[in-house]
């Protein structure tokens, strides 16, 4: 069972997963996150509207399916963290591990950070101040600030603390059975009402919810062309890391706590179709609105413009009820921040677990005080630590956008691709797909798993990385 995991000193302490939907909605929960509410209605605007989506779907049902079943699989298979488990399969591949262990530590710190001004927009929205919050200033005032920055962060990290503390079962399961449907209640509940929604403008121009959806929605070819393709095929490729928590060490760590009995294979197609719809379901939730309001020109926000510049107007803009819908909508991102925020501080907390004999208690509140201290650096990198620095894409960064760049563009790809030469060349893909198929149960893209883990995707990877250092 899989209760047993792990070495000597931990097998009491690390526990697993009650069952199937336990570990779909932990780690749909991960997946489900500030990459899907935050980052994908942009580039689907941007890049194309419904262009972006089928070529995002495609990705996600080959290369993004490849790499979910490799991590969940080796996860099981070695009953270990991802600190440990990539040595457990081949020792050469020790410094795999600590990469993989890495990248959440370094993601944690800025995460929280983040998590800590979605809980600030919340507040103001729930306590009626969600005008204040739209006013031109209002974030740069915010995040530019030394102490409420701080506070929002502590707050967002103590949550996280707490559920991870719980354990597997008791903590990060049960926070996810109740915090996932409310999440699907209120973005469907939130689009259905962008989807009414209308506006006319200063000149006259009347502009609908059903408009907008088009724009998501109808593949936008004007201006085609093969690098402006290739463009839209590396967001929706990256857009996966974020979407599909790939190469975190997430999967892994919660692959390690799926029961041996429970189907892995209809566990992983669950995970990429509740993924691939709350993705959707965020386009569906904010693009549309901003159309309404803010035009074409509104949805060409970026990063924080879009969800804590852009979307506090368009809520301002809808008359008495905007500042319900923007505490709905703000409630709705926290708890999507929350249960990706969890999931990442696990995959480091059962590393510690495994690696060093820690007990849960002592591996959270060391990484949480390592969370912390690095946070604290974040928030003071838009003030007394403030710099400017020009990264190898061409991108101007701080201490945030820093962090970001070494373990989203750099370090993931390279974890994804050791992965895809692990599993593909080393133990060969048959050892992951015999540990599919333990119970029987028939693995129906067994072809595409082999070809996509041996040759696409590790071609596709070290392309996403020679775009990362500016090579092409």
């Amino acid at each position: 069972m899989s209760n047993n995991v792990g070495n000597g000193n931990n097998e009491k302490s690390r526990n697993s997963f009650t069952g199937s939907l336990g570990f779909v909605l932990a780690a749909a929960g991960s997946a489900v996150g500030l990459g899907n509410i935050w980052r994908f209605p942009y580039l689907a605007a941007r890049d194309g509207g419904g262009l972006f989506l089928i070529v995002y779907l495609v990705l996600a049902l080959t290369f993004g399916f490849a790499l979910l079943t490799s991590e969940v699989a080796i996860g099981r298979l070695t009953k270990q963290s991802p600190l440990t488990a990539y040595s457990k399969l081949s020792t050469g591949f020790k410094s795999l591990g600590v990469m993989a262990c890495v990248v959440p530590m370094l993601i944690m710190p800025y995460y929280c950070v983040i998590g800590g001004w979605v809980v600030k927009y919340f507040l103001a929205f729930v306590t009626g101040s969600g005008s204040g919050a739209a006013e031109d200033g209002y974030f740069t005032g915010f995040i530019t600030g030394t102490t409420s920055p701080v506070i929002m962060t502590v707050i967002f990290l103590a949550l996280t603390v707490i559920v991870v503390l719980g354990g597997v079962d008791k903590g990060i399961e049960r926070f996810s059975r109740i915090v996932m449907p409310l999440l699907v209640v209120l973005i469907v509940a939130i689009s259905i009402y962008g989807l009414t929604i209308s506006h006319t403008d200063d000149n006259g121009t009347v502009r609908t919810g059903l408009e907008g959806l088009k724009v998501l929605i109808i593949p936008d070819m004007t201006g085609m062309t093969l690098p402006r393709f290739f463009s839209v095929l590396m967001d929706a490729m990256g857009q996966l890391f974020y979407s599909l928590s790939i190469a975190m060490g997430i999967m892994v760590a919660y692959g390690s706590y799926m029961r041996d009995e429970d189907n892995m294979s209809k566990s992983v197609a669950n995970i990429e179709i509740f993924d691939t719809a709350i993705a959707f379901l965020a386009g569906v939730m904010i693009i549309p609105a901003v159309y309404v309001f803010m035009g074409r020109e509104g949805m060409e926000a970026s990063g924080p413009g879009l969800m804590f510049v852009s979307l506090p107007k368009v809520f301002t803009c809808m008359g008495p009820i905007g500042n319900f819908i923007g505490a709905l909508f703000f409630a709705l991102v926290l708890f999507a921040a929350l249960t990706s925020s969890v999931s990442i501080l696990e995959a480091i907390v059962s590393s510690f677990m495994d690696k060093f004999g820690m007990s849960r208690t002592r591996a959270t509140l060391i990484e949480g005080a390592i969370a912390l201290g690095l946070g604290l650096l974040v928030c003071l990198g838009y003030n007394v630590l403030y710099f400017e620095l020009t990264l190898p894409n061409g991108a101007t960064a701080q201490i945030l956008d820093i962090m970001d760049y070494v373990s989203n563009n750099l370090m993931m790809p390279i974890v994804a691709i050791l992965t895809c030469i692990l599993i593909g060349w080393i133990i060969k893909p048959e050892k992951i797909i015999a540990e599919i198929t333990r119970n029987g149960e028939k693995f129906h893209r067994r072809g595409l798993y082999i070809v996509m883990i041996r040759f696409v995707a590790p071609i596709m990877l070290v392309v996403l990385l020679m775009k990362a250092f500016g090579i092409i």
